[in-house]
């Protein structure tokens, strides 16, 4: 508590960051409740209800995902009763993206069986199929774009291919975080990219986007992705990375706070803060993370 930060005791290790407001939690209850008995109307108001915060509304995809994964007949009805429905469709197709990485596994290609592969390729092609539906009903959606860059690195895009979805998902929402988080995977040495191509990424996150968007700390996982990789930092000179990291962190200090992606990314700028001897500005995001110690809930 000396430096204005929580004593042990206080510390929660099992979040990233404060939990929703009662109001929200009991709206996910109810939706949920409705979905189990067959009414997609409330998750579909839910997702109306974001209008055209982007980042918003697709983590309320995420969160209507995972309700559908486990029950997803709410999820049919809702595409049987609105057929020109394009957030179902939308859901749809990042459920069936989901069902196939899970199939496919985290593992290296070479450690999954083929069978599960086939399956893999057979979903993504599917979720693929199903967010060109989606974004035929919803055009100016950016949800059905960020579907298809996910799937991308799966099915083996080209960087024409890639960079041609991408267009189209930037020309919608240039600051969508997830939609980053996603391309920023198809770049990475493991898939379709170089540890160049990469950080490069990584870097033009931190200044192409408005005041308020969480998208720079995209960069914090490029970082990541390279330590992990390679082993080391980036080989770029100290003061270029402590002014990088500069940057991120006046950048994620204008995003609002219940930004859903804001608790993660102060953990990661921290630590990183930390690591480059920026102790001052570790110590102000220390504080601001509060008792939330659970770094990747969110």
């Amino acid at each position: 508590t000396r430096y204005g930060l929580p004593s042990r005791d206080e510390l929660d290790p099992d979040r990233a960051g404060p939990p929703p407001p009662q109001s929200v939690q009991l709206e996910l209850i109810a939706l949920t409740d409705a979905a189990t008995l067959g009414d997609w109307r409330p998750a579909a108001a839910y997702l109306d209800h974001a209008g055209r915060d982007w980042d918003e509304r697709w983590h309320r995809i995420l969160l209507l995902s995972k309700i559908a994964i486990e029950n997803g007949h709410w999820l049919t009805r809702w595409s049987q009763d609105r057929p020109d429905s394009g957030d179902a469709a939308t859901l749809r197709a990042h459920v069936l993206l989901l069902t196939g990485w899970a199939i496919r596994g985290d593992g290296f290609a070479r450690e999954v069986p083929a069978p599960h592969m086939r399956q893999f390729h057979d979903h993504l092609h599917a979720a693929v199929e199903t967010a060109q539906q989606a974004a035929a009903l919803a055009p100016e959606d950016p949800g059905p774009w960020v579907v298809m860059v996910t799937a991308a690195r799966g099915l083996k895009y080209s960087h024409a291919q890639f960079r041609s979805l991408w267009n189209e998902l930037t020309r919608r929402a240039p600051g969508h975080f997830m939609g980053h988080l996603q391309a920023l995977e198809y770049w990475t040495p493991k898939w379709h990219g170089t540890d160049r191509e990469m950080l490069a990424f990584g870097e033009r996150a931190i200044y192409h986007c408005a005041p308020g968007s969480p998208v720079p700390g995209v960069y914090l996982y490029a970082v990541a992705e390279h330590i992990q990789h390679q082993g080391k930092l980036p080989s770029a000179p100290s003061s270029q990375r402590k002014r990088l990291l500069a940057d991120v962190h006046r950048a994620l200090n204008q995003v609002p706070e219940d930004n859903p992606y804001l608790p993660s990314l102060r953990h990661l700028l921290a630590h990183r803060l930390s690591h480059a001897g920026m102790f001052d500005q570790a110590l102000d995001q220390f504080r601001r993370i509060g008792p939330w110690c659970g770094g990747t809930d969110r």
